[in-house]
């Protein structure tokens, strides 16, 4: 007899699901634009306010500095409560601090509406990161991460393309006015989507009886989850090295190319553009591939990070070691490729590996570990061996990195499936 009253699973229609995916696209993509938009208003903010090319920087480093200290409790929040209240509430955060930098008299108010951008987008990462784990099965995953995560460099072309055109035909302010208002129409939408209950922090625990029972998950089990875990603490260090290469190249290829190759800077800052605009193929074609293997190999969810960041360290190795021009740049391109590839099967780890009511919160862990030692280390690392040895030397120890990242991403690969197996079984519900 059908029990009336029994919890409906959440399991949407393809129409549904794939619309919720599109607003999730739309989302990050203007996060991405919201955030990148004042790199190509410096000249005239620095104009209009007089500030030097360090305070212009802080503009940026404040938006990550917001969210790598708002990143945790925000994904608390996002497992604890609610995916899609907070998705929305974060998304109309950032696009009405990112209207109020249109208002904003000076340096100090406007730095203050970029922080402010930052605590907005603070958890949406692990936010849409556990919403997608949900809406999709495993042999799905990973090639919907990497759809997902092709947002990020078009919502980066699109924020500095349409920056600069705006600012140069009505004025700076008109910029961060006219990139707040989409943001926001898709952010109230979301509001009205089907989401997954909250899962409960529960654990299966067989009693003095033999028999199976659940109980309430304590501090210490939550800590466990991520302490006993080696798949999942292989895959967030591994990280480091993938983001400090890639963004060591976003921050030094411009310089190299102008001094070893004597290239304009405007058109080096054009060729590194199109490098990480590659991005757009390397992602969704990772995990497409990611998910074909994923069916035949469980391990091969690490296994296949593990040999794209090797190849991509063989790339950048024979082209900072022993090419030059444009037999460097073509190989290059590869390197635009496979930078991103590795990316959604190991985001998809986070999420797999551990319990369904904790994922935003693990994502949220490998963003904190990513941006503090390797997207801000990077320019830093890099540009100091730069002073001491010059920028060719500085560019041909990126490899290391990225083989130090490989092993990392191979040993996870001995542990996944165990670890695959111990997660808690516990079938999502939709909300009322």
């Amino acid at each position: 007899m059908h029990n009336v009253n029994a919890p409906k699973e959440y399991k949407l229609s393809k129409l549904s699901s794939y619309y919720i995916f599109t607003l999730l696209f739309l989302l990050y993509f203007f996060d991405y634009v919201d955030r990148m938009i004042v790199t190509s208003l410096f000249p005239f903010i620095q104009k209009e306010w007089g500030l030097t090319d360090t305070q212009s920087g802080l503009l940026v480093s404040v938006v990550y500095w917001s969210i790598v200290a708002f990143v945790f409790p925000v994904s608390i929040l996002v497992d604890r409560w609610s995916r899609k209240k907070v998705i929305g509430i974060m998304a109309l955060l950032w696009s009405a601090a990112t209207a109020a930098c249109a208002f904003t008299k000076s340096f100090p108010q406007l730095l203050m509406a970029r922080s402010g951008i930052g605590i907005g987008e603070a958890g949406y990462a692990p936010a849409g990161t556990a919403m997608l784990s949900g809406l999709f099965p495993p042999e799905k995953r990973s090639r919907m991460m990497g759809l997902w995560n092709i947002s990020i460099p078009l919502g980066i072309a699109v924020g500095i393309g349409v920056g600069g055109f705006v600012a140069q035909h009505w004025g700076w302010r008109h910029a961060f006015g006219l990139v707040a208002i989409p943001g926001a129409i898709v952010a109230i939408l979301f509001f009205f989507v089907k989401d997954y209950k909250t899962v409960e922090l529960v654990k299966t625990v067989e009693s003095s009886d033999t028999r199976k029972k659940q109980v309430k998950m304590s501090k210490m089990d939550i800590f466990r989850e991520f302490i006993h875990t080696p798949s999942l603490i292989l895959t967030n260090i591994g990280f480091i090295g993938c983001i400090f290469a890639n963004n060591a190249i976003i921050t030094w290829l411009p310089t190299y190319f102008h001094r070893v190759e004597g290239i304009p800077i405007s058109e080096a800052g054009m060729k590194t553009g199109l490098l990480m605009l590659l991005a757009i193929v390397g992602l969704p074609l990772g995990g497409w591939l990611a998910d074909m293997w994923f069916k035949k190999r469980v391990s091969s969810r690490l296994l296949f990070p593990a040999i794209t960041t090797s190849l991509n360290a063989i790339v950048l190795f024979a082209a900072f070691s022993f090419l030059q021009g444009q037999a460097q740049y073509i190989i290059l391109l590869l390197m635009g490729i496979l930078a991103s590839a590795f990316a959604p099967a190991a985001i998809t780890v986070t999420q797999e590996v551990i319990h369904p009511g904790l994922r935003a919160i693990s994502y949220s862990v490998c963003v904190v570990v990513q941006n503090l030692f390797g997207a801000s280390m990077a320019p830093i690392v890099i540009g100091s061996i730069s002073d001491a040895y010059g920028i060719k030397v500085a560019m041909s120890i990126l490899p290391v990195f990225l083989l130090i990242s490989a092993l990392l991403f191979f040993a996870g690969s001995f542990f996944y499936e165990k670890d695959l197996n111990k997660v808690e079984k516990i079938a999502l519900e939709c909300e009322d």
